[in-house]
């Protein structure tokens, strides 16, 4: 994680901001700024992963499930990611990130990122999977919903989702 001041913002905005509910969309404003550039004058590859994170930790403030892993001693673990860059973002552009939980299964939660530019065109699209861990050992996905509240089974996985029903170690 190396955006500090928009480290910064995102967690003081989501402290005072609106709550989320797990199944919420989480929406984050970005401008490209020199410091996010490649040799190709666009956003870097690896930028757009970094914004992500940031908008998994606002999404993480935001529905309350900081408190649990402050409390716990949990920590975030990422397991793969799935990105697809369509359109570049160009130097000092306007874009949006929307991050969303979309479901889960026995291992691990699945999270979906959009970073669009003003007008709503698709810049990049990812989907995350991530797990939460304690002392070493993952935390069951049913249970760190249960942990805000969600009682009730995964949505099913969207069409474009591959979900492997089983993961080999």
């Amino acid at each position: 994680m190396n955006l500090w001041l928009r480290l910064l913002r995102i967690i003081v905005g989501a402290l005072l901001g609106r709550r989320l509910g797990m199944f919420d969309t989480s929406e984050l404003r970005f401008r490209v700024w020199p410091h996010d550039l490649d040799l190709n004058i666009h956003m870097n590859n690896a930028r757009y992963l970094s914004l992500m994170d940031l908008g998994r930790a606002d999404l993480i403030i935001r529905t309350g499930l900081h408190t649990v892993m402050l409390r716990e001693g949990w920590q975030a673990v990422i397991g793969g990611t799935t990105v697809r860059f369509r359109r570049p973002l160009k130097p000092f552009q306007a874009c949006r990130l929307t991050t969303r939980l979309l479901c889960w299964d026995d291992r691990w939660l699945y999270i979906e990122h959009r970073i669009t530019t003003a007008d709503g065109t698709l810049a990049c699209a990812a989907l995350v999977k991530a797990v939460f861990i304690r002392k070493g050992s993952r935390v069951a996905p049913a249970e760190t919903v249960a942990r805000i509240g969600v009682t009730t089974p995964s949505p099913a996985a969207p069409d474009w989702v591959k979900v492997p029903e089983v993961v080999p170690e």
